[in-house]
């Protein structure tokens, strides 16, 4: 393969390598709205995502919960050196959840979820400055989790579940900073895959040592999205046999969504409860990514992420006995390093404000509300790893502000 070629294909892998830095914690309108917590709380059903080994806890025979959320993101990008001005344009996210769980007796129950873990819509103008590095990325994985509870002693419960993960990818650029075809149209590449399946598995406990108090550790395995029928598209290039042809190959890769691990503890009075969940995710996983396109080339490109942390605090206020009101806020880390910060993800450290409120409307039936400003910390940093065909690397640089506006709702019922 030749040095253009060669350069297309790194810098194709590098975009979607970056969408693996995703992680969207929407996983409940009644946790949203408590920072997020709830590895030690026992609220509905929807603790079966946050701690398996709280659903032999929840009184009702039969929970269900259900709901979604729209994320209105946006990003700035500015370079001082040269005065380029971007934003993005993304369309609005929807990531969903539902959970179901049953207790088949007083010391067991079993339990079903499907929810949206990692996904986002990124859209930056059509050849911005930094299009040779992206100029669109969409990115979804559905999990499905079955899930067992089962009490094993009278303070302590334990849960286990499988993780069936469903993704898939969009990804475009174009392929370098100056390259058209006879016509001028900037030369282009883009990747495709959808239903690409990978699994993992989750364990959780809960110890209960008094009425108020509770401690929760819930573990969640690495799960590597293996693709295998994606396609890959070169399109505008020119007629020339130093570049690649126009026309469409298949590739192979394999993301890793990273493990975590949770430490929550909780405490509860008549009317009031209180959260504090401790979050690690080990994107040090994430050291390269492999990809090998169907005419046999190969590349291996550095990553570099690191682990991550997430500290997080919730409280709920039982307001009447028909309305609860919550609030919460939380830090979380961003796994990305200096010199490896690209525009497929535009996101450093970040504080989240959270506050919401369930309405039940019968003993039965209650709605779920909540809403969270997501505030990105201003950073100017780079991506050190691109350069034109037979030059030096040339870094992309500039200051990115991002803040995102996420609000839920979601539907209750227990029987």
């Amino acid at each position: 393969m030749n040095k253009l070629k060669v350069f297309a294909v790194l810098c194709l892998i590098s975009a979607a390598a970056y969408a693996g830095g995703y992680r969207v914690s929407t996983q409940s309108n009644k946790q949203l709205a408590m920072g997020h917590t709830g590895v030690a709380v026992v609220n509905s059903a929807d603790v079966l995502f946050f701690n398996p080994a709280g659903l032999v806890h929840l009184e009702n025979k039969l929970n269900v919960s259900v709901g979604g959320f729209g994320v209105f993101s946006d990003v700035n990008y500015q370079n001082e050196n040269t005065g380029a001005f971007a934003e993005t344009d993304s369309p609005v996210g929807t990531p969903f959840y539902a959970y179901a769980s049953y207790a088949v007796s007083d010391s067991f129950a079993v339990g079903l979820g499907i929810y949206t873990p990692y996904g986002s819509n990124v859209t930056w103008p059509t050849d911005w400055e930094g299009s040779h590095l992206v100029n669109e990325i969409e990115l979804q994985a559905i999990y499905i989790q079955p899930t067992l509870s089962y009490q094993i002693f009278e303070n302590v419960s334990l849960g286990v579940g499988a993780m069936i993960a469903i993704g898939g990818v969009d990804f475009n650029r174009n392929a370098s900073r100056s390259l058209t075809d006879e016509q001028g149209n900037r030369s282009n590449v883009a990747i495709s895959d959808s239903g690409v399946t990978g699994i993992g598995w989750n364990a959780g406990i809960l110890f209960t040592p008094t009425d108020n108090l509770s401690i929760g550790f819930n573990y969640r395995s690495l799960i590597d999205i293996e693709s295998e029928d994606g396609e890959a598209t070169f399109s505008n290039f020119p007629n020339s046999p130093l570049v690649p042809a126009n026309g469409t190959q298949g590739f192979t890769a394999t993301l890793p969504l990273p493990a975590e691990a949770t430490l929550g503890v909780a405490y509860t009075t008549e009317k009031w409860l209180f959260a504090f969940d401790y979050n690690r995710a080990f994107w040090s996983e994430y050291e390269n990514l492999d990809i090998v396109f169907a005419d046999g080339s190969e590349s291996i490109n550095p990553r570099n992420y690191k682990d991550a942390s997430a500290y997080r605090l919730g409280v709920q206020y039982l307001a009447t006995d028909a309305l609860t009101l919550r609030a919460g806020y939380y830090f979380d880390e961003s796994p990305v390093q200096s010199g490896f910060f690209a525009p497929e993800t535009p996101r450093n450290d970040s504080n989240g404000y959270t506050f919401g409120f369930s309405y039940a409307f019968s003993p039965r039936f209650a709605i779920d509300a909540s809403f969270l400003y997501l505030r990105f910390k201003e950073i100017t940093e780079s991506y050190d790893f691109y350069s034109d065909p037979g030059a030096a690397p040339a870094p992309f640089r500039g200051t990115y502000k991002s803040r995102a506006l996420i609000p839920g709702i979601g539907i209750t019922y227990s029987m």
